[in-house]
């Protein structure tokens, strides 16, 4: 293991690390291609559905695994200090793997995926998540926004891979693959949880921290600014006990909460929204073209996504995580005040989730940056667990709030829609006015 550390301190072979990084978070990345499934799960039995599984029950699938996935962040992020980063994450890919493995071969009904793909696939996407941040920042402390950005890149573009691949590349594995006879959503759980194993065990392999006292060249841990200090860095340590006695601590939760609430409420509802809108408003032909459009307006979603966590990070490190904040939300604000108008046209449609992506996706970036910044990257694994919270509650209110206001007005009742996207619209409004309060916490 030393020698693997030695070899990737030595030049620029660190960023070999973040290539790892990649790996892992592109197969992570399977939770948000859960809308390519909703449609399939929601097709009622009377119809010749498989499932018929109401709105609220698909959202409840997707909830449980980001809720898992933001509890089991901190148990990770406890398990890697004691145990080291590389077994944990190897761990994750395993969990990962095989609760999609076993949904597929189960998971016939709304509890067997509940279990397999929500919690236990939502366990294994947590143990494995924080390591590539926590790692990455260690290796890279003169740039943590950017390199947290890239770090979960994978996280975004993964997920344009996995929709694009069940609904449409080689026909759609939804509709041509069928493992052991399975219907198609099964066969492709089952699928994708071996390509999970195989390929995040292989990210796990370069995930070690840096050797003790490493600094990168020319970096001076005292001044990481020379000109400024833009992210009012406290260049103090927090451990969790005390981060949790900050008011910053909780600004962060709250701010990251209502973001996360507009973001994971989309990619939720894009193909039960995409589809409804654009047939009410004649903008396609038949179900089918409203299907495929909504497909593509996810996929710009996971595209921008991915983009929005290295450019926001990347903004961030030049012109401080409080006013990178501040304008994300912002944008978010506005763009999910406008989404339900925009969702009458494919093409606007397309816009709106690639700016709402990118808006989301800078999420990844800028709150575990901000987090190092204001409490210390020693504990950042656990810390940036507690924070992350935020985001495995989002997952359930998001969701569900978008499916509960659907099946109370019903199929192609779009006022129900305008609801829940000006609800997390006023969320983003919130979390701005909370930014412009952060400052640096003190001991």
């Amino acid at each position: 293991m030393y020698k693997l550390q030695t070899f990737l301190a030595t030049g620029n072979r660190r960023w070999m690390v973040v290539a790892g990084a990649i790996v892992i978070q592109f197969c992570l990345g399977s939770i948000y291609a859960w809308s390519a499934f909703t449609g399939l799960l929601t097709q009622p039995l009377t119809q010749g559905g498989q499932y018929g599984f109401t709105s609220q029950q698909a959202a409840w699938i997707f909830s449980a695994g980001l809720a898992v996935f933001a509890v089991s962040m901190i148990i990770a992020g406890r398990l890697q200090v004691r145990l080291g980063p590389r077994p944990i994450a190897a761990a994750g890919g395993v969990v990962l793997g095989t609760g999609y493995i076993l949904g597929g071969l189960l998971g016939d009904s709304f509890w067997t995926q509940f279990f397999f793909i929500g919690v236990i696939g939502g366990a294994g996407i947590g143990l494995a998540y924080v390591v590539p941040i926590a790692v990455g920042v260690k290796w890279f402390p003169d740039k943590k926004g950017l390199i947290s950005g890239i770090a979960v890149a994978g996280f975004g573009f993964g997920a344009t891979l996995w929709v694009k691949l069940a609904v449409s590349w080689f026909g759609g594995l939804l509709y041509t693959t069928s493992f052991f006879g399975l219907p198609g959503v099964q066969s492709v759980f089952f699928l994708y949880g071996i390509v999970f194993l195989i390929f995040v065990l292989l990210g796990s392999l370069v995930m070690l921290n840096p050797p003790q006292g490493y600094l990168p060249q020319g970096y001076d841990p005292k001044s990481p600014y020379p000109e400024s200090n833009p992210n009012g860095l406290s260049n103090l340590e927090f451990t969790t006990m005390e981060m949790l006695k900050k008011p910053q601590f909780y600004m962060l939760w709250v701010m990251f909460f209502s973001t996360a609430l507009a973001g994971l409420m989309v990619i939720y509802s894009i193909s039960l929204f995409g589809i409804d809108s654009l047939l009410a408003a004649d903008a396609v032909r038949d179900p089918g073209q409203a299907a495929a459009a909504a497909g593509t307006a996810m996929a710009w979603y996971a595209i921008f996504n991915g983009l929005g966590r290295i450019i926001w990070g990347g903004i961030s490190d030049r012109t401080g995580r409080k006013w990178s904040l501040f304008l994300m939300c912002c944008f978010q604000a506005f763009i999910m005040l406008v989404f339900f108008e925009m969702g009458t046209a494919v093409s606007s449609l397309i816009i709106a989730a690639a700016i709402i992506g990118f808006n989301f996706g800078g999420n990844f970036a800028l709150f575990p940056a901000a987090t190092a910044d204001y409490f210390g990257t020693r504990n950042l694994g656990t810390n940036y667990g507690w924070i992350f919270l935020a985001y495995g509650l989002a997952g359930i209110a998001g969701p569900q709030i978008a499916g509960y206001f659907r099946d109370m007005a019903g199929t192609g009742d779009l006022a129900a829609w305008s609801t829940s996207f000006s609800i997390a619209g006023i969320a983003c409004i919130v979390a701005a006015l909370l930014s412009l309060l952060l400052k640096a916490p003190s001991k």
